[in-house]
């Protein structure tokens, strides 16, 4: 089932993630971000769309920017922890 879920980041200059994720294959199907630099953001985005999001949110969670203790890959795995829950 495909399934969508939206996350309001906290501590980074993008504002909003929507995460597009099929349950049956645990995989991101697309990744969608309001703010942030949005460069930086078209790459992590080419990286993950088909990954498996258990993968997604070992490989970015605790990935710091700038002393802040978050960053927008951090933000990405805190949204599939949500979403699982």
């Amino acid at each position: 089932m495909i399934k969508e879920y939206t996350h309001i980041c906290h501590g980074t200059c993008s504002r909003q993630m929507t995460l597009k994720y099929d349950t049956d294959t645990n995989k991101l199907i697309d990744f969608v971000v309001v703010g942030g630099c949005q460069g930086n953001l078209r790459g992590i985005r080419q990286l993950i769309i088909g990954m498996d999001l258990d993968e997604i949110h070992d490989k970015l969670i605790g990935t710091d920017c700038g002393g802040k203790g978050t960053s927008c890959p951090d933000q990405i795995a805190l949204a599939i922890e949500e979403l699982k829950k």
